[in-house]
Protein backbone atom coordinates (compact mmCIF):
# COMPACT_ATOMS: atom_id res chain seq x y z
CA UNK A 1 0.00 0.00 0.00
CA UNK A 2 1.15 3.56 -0.69
CA UNK A 3 2.14 5.87 2.15
CA UNK A 4 1.22 9.43 3.01
CA UNK A 5 3.84 10.76 5.39
CA UNK A 6 2.35 13.18 7.93
CA UNK A 7 3.75 15.55 10.51
CA UNK A 8 2.06 18.06 12.83
CA UNK A 9 3.64 21.50 13.12
CA UNK A 10 2.75 24.74 14.84
CA UNK A 11 2.29 27.95 12.89
CA UNK A 12 1.25 31.31 14.38
CA UNK A 13 -2.52 30.75 13.93
CA UNK A 14 -2.49 27.16 15.25
CA UNK A 15 -1.52 23.56 14.58
CA UNK A 16 -1.54 22.10 11.09
CA UNK A 17 -0.84 18.67 9.65
CA UNK A 18 1.52 18.37 6.71
CA UNK A 19 1.15 15.43 4.34
CA UNK A 20 3.50 14.24 1.61
CA UNK A 21 2.65 11.79 -1.14
CA UNK A 22 4.89 10.92 -4.05
CA UNK A 23 7.24 13.84 -3.35
CA UNK A 24 4.41 16.40 -3.31
CA UNK A 25 2.48 18.15 -0.58
CA UNK A 26 -1.03 16.70 -0.39
CA UNK A 27 -2.01 18.12 2.99
CA UNK A 28 -1.50 21.33 4.92
CA UNK A 29 -4.61 21.38 7.00
CA UNK A 30 -5.80 22.51 10.37
CA UNK A 31 -5.39 19.75 12.93
CA UNK A 32 -8.64 20.44 14.75
CA UNK A 33 -11.01 21.24 11.88
CA UNK A 34 -14.47 19.71 11.78
CA UNK A 35 -13.86 17.97 8.44
CA UNK A 36 -10.54 16.43 9.54
CA UNK A 37 -11.77 12.83 9.06
CA UNK A 38 -13.34 13.53 5.66
CA UNK A 39 -10.18 15.14 4.31
CA UNK A 40 -8.02 12.25 5.51
CA UNK A 41 -10.45 9.65 4.12
CA UNK A 42 -10.49 11.38 0.74
CA UNK A 43 -6.68 11.39 0.60
CA UNK A 44 -6.40 7.75 1.66
CA UNK A 45 -9.00 6.68 -0.90
CA UNK A 46 -7.67 8.77 -3.79
CA UNK A 47 -4.05 7.72 -3.32
CA UNK A 48 -4.86 4.22 -2.01
CA UNK A 49 -2.56 5.04 0.87
CA UNK A 50 -2.17 4.75 4.60
CA UNK A 51 -0.86 7.47 6.90
CA UNK A 52 2.51 7.21 8.62
CA UNK A 53 4.14 9.75 10.93
CA UNK A 54 7.48 10.92 9.67
CA UNK A 55 9.59 13.68 8.23
CA UNK A 56 11.01 14.48 4.83
CA UNK A 57 12.87 17.20 2.96
CA UNK A 58 9.59 18.51 1.52
CA UNK A 59 8.38 19.24 5.06
CA UNK A 60 11.58 21.13 5.80
CA UNK A 61 11.08 23.25 2.68
CA UNK A 62 7.40 23.82 3.51
CA UNK A 63 8.17 24.81 7.11
CA UNK A 64 10.88 27.22 5.94
CA UNK A 65 8.54 28.84 3.41
CA UNK A 66 5.72 29.10 5.96
CA UNK A 67 8.11 30.77 8.40
CA UNK A 68 9.12 33.25 5.69
CA UNK A 69 5.43 33.86 4.93
CA UNK A 70 4.58 34.57 8.57
CA UNK A 71 7.64 36.81 8.91
CA UNK A 72 6.42 38.87 5.93
CA UNK A 73 9.21 37.72 3.63
CA UNK A 74 7.31 35.42 1.25
CA UNK A 75 4.37 36.05 -1.04
CA UNK A 76 4.59 33.07 -3.37
CA UNK A 77 5.15 29.44 -2.44
CA UNK A 78 6.99 27.03 -4.72
CA UNK A 79 6.05 23.76 -3.04
CA UNK A 80 4.96 20.98 -5.42
CA UNK A 81 1.31 20.13 -4.71
CA UNK A 82 -0.93 17.17 -5.43
CA UNK A 83 -4.65 17.42 -4.70
CA UNK A 84 -7.23 14.74 -4.09
CA UNK A 85 -10.74 15.66 -5.14
CA UNK A 86 -13.25 15.79 -7.93
CA UNK A 87 -12.46 17.59 -11.16
CA UNK A 88 -14.72 20.44 -10.04
CA UNK A 89 -12.97 20.74 -6.67
CA UNK A 90 -9.59 20.81 -8.40
CA UNK A 91 -10.86 23.53 -10.74
CA UNK A 92 -11.92 25.63 -7.73
CA UNK A 93 -8.60 25.04 -5.96
CA UNK A 94 -6.70 26.13 -9.07
CA UNK A 95 -8.84 29.27 -9.31
CA UNK A 96 -8.17 30.04 -5.63
CA UNK A 97 -4.45 30.11 -6.38
CA UNK A 98 -4.97 33.00 -8.80
CA UNK A 99 -6.38 35.38 -6.19
CA UNK A 100 -3.59 37.93 -5.67
CA UNK A 101 -1.93 38.52 -2.33
CA UNK A 102 -3.66 41.12 -0.22
CA UNK A 103 -6.93 40.64 -2.08
CA UNK A 104 -10.15 38.82 -1.38
CA UNK A 105 -13.08 37.60 -3.47
CA UNK A 106 -16.56 36.45 -2.60
CA UNK A 107 -17.79 32.97 -3.45
CA UNK A 108 -19.93 34.57 -6.16
CA UNK A 109 -17.01 36.48 -7.65
CA UNK A 110 -14.91 33.33 -7.75
CA UNK A 111 -17.75 31.35 -9.35
CA UNK A 112 -18.26 34.08 -11.97
CA UNK A 113 -14.57 34.26 -12.74
CA UNK A 114 -14.61 30.51 -13.28
CA UNK A 115 -17.56 30.90 -15.68
CA UNK A 116 -19.83 29.07 -13.25
CA UNK A 117 -22.07 31.89 -12.01
CA UNK A 118 -24.84 29.54 -10.89
CA UNK A 119 -22.52 27.24 -8.96
CA UNK A 120 -21.86 29.54 -5.99
CA UNK A 121 -22.83 26.93 -3.39
CA UNK A 122 -20.76 24.25 -5.11
CA UNK A 123 -17.80 26.63 -5.22
CA UNK A 124 -18.28 27.29 -1.50
CA UNK A 125 -18.38 23.55 -0.83
CA UNK A 126 -15.19 22.94 -2.79
CA UNK A 127 -13.54 25.84 -0.98
CA UNK A 128 -14.43 24.25 2.35
CA UNK A 129 -13.07 20.87 1.21
CA UNK A 130 -9.62 22.32 0.51
CA UNK A 131 -7.00 20.28 2.34
CA UNK A 132 -3.99 22.47 1.49
CA UNK A 133 -4.66 25.66 3.41
CA UNK A 134 -2.55 28.81 2.95
CA UNK A 135 -0.82 27.47 -0.20
CA UNK A 136 -4.25 27.07 -1.81
CA UNK A 137 -5.55 30.30 -0.26
CA UNK A 138 -9.16 29.54 0.64
CA UNK A 139 -8.78 32.14 3.41
CA UNK A 140 -9.01 34.83 0.68
CA UNK A 141 -12.68 34.01 0.11
CA UNK A 142 -15.16 36.13 2.04
CA UNK A 143 -18.94 36.42 2.11
CA UNK A 144 -20.71 38.68 -0.38
CA UNK A 145 -21.52 41.15 2.42
CA UNK A 146 -17.80 41.51 3.24
CA UNK A 147 -17.91 39.41 6.40
CA UNK A 148 -15.27 36.76 6.86
CA UNK A 149 -17.64 33.79 6.62
CA UNK A 150 -16.35 30.41 7.72
CA UNK A 151 -12.87 28.94 7.73
CA UNK A 152 -11.51 25.49 8.56
CA UNK A 153 -8.87 26.99 10.86
CA UNK A 154 -11.44 29.20 12.59
CA UNK A 155 -12.28 32.85 12.08
CA UNK A 156 -9.38 34.14 14.25
CA UNK A 157 -6.90 32.26 12.02
CA UNK A 158 -8.55 33.57 8.86
CA UNK A 159 -8.47 37.11 10.19
CA UNK A 160 -4.79 36.76 11.10
CA UNK A 161 -3.92 35.50 7.60
CA UNK A 162 -5.86 38.27 5.85
CA UNK A 163 -4.32 40.94 8.09
CA UNK A 164 -0.83 39.56 7.44
CA UNK A 165 -1.37 39.57 3.69
CA UNK A 166 -2.95 43.02 3.57
CA UNK A 167 0.02 44.44 5.53
CA UNK A 168 2.40 42.74 3.12
CA UNK A 169 0.45 44.09 0.18
CA UNK A 170 0.57 47.61 1.60
CA UNK A 171 4.38 47.51 1.86
CA UNK A 172 4.81 47.89 -1.89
Amino acid sequence: MNRIIVKTIKIPPGEVILGEYDGKLCLLDWKYRKMRGRIDSRLASCFKASFDEGDCSLFEKTERQLEEYFNGNREVFDIPLITAGTDFQKEVWEALQTIPYGRTESYGELAARMGREKAVRAVAGANGANGISILIPCHRIIAADGSLGGYAGGIPAKKKLLELESQMFLKF
